[in-house]
């Protein structure tokens, strides 16, 4: 997965920017992104704190590596059964 090019505080912090009032568009080009980028970034980190959203990194990641484990002993599991199977 691409890697973001706002850290999760910058986020945060362009979404509470639109939520004092400032307009989106004016928000959007002051940090170079486009309107949907933004809104869907608002979807992710809309209600966030700054520690809430690192948290959620967090997970996400943990979450990653767990799968790709998961994956791994299927598959171990898989060949396993095979070469049982051919004896």
């Amino acid at each position: 997965m691409r890697k973001s090019r706002f850290t999760e505080a910058q986020i945060i912090g362009m979404i509470k920017e639109q939520e004092a009032g400032m307009a989106t568009a004016e928000i959007c080009r002051r940090h170079g992104l486009s309107p949907a980028t933004f809104y869907k970034l608002k979807a992710k980190y809309g209600g966030m704190d700054v520690s809430d959203a690192q948290r959620l990194k967090a997970l996400e990641d943990e979450n990653g590596k767990l799968k790709r484990l998961l994956a791994d002993a299927m598959l171990d599991s898989v060949v396993l059964k095979d070469l049982l199977g051919k004896r």
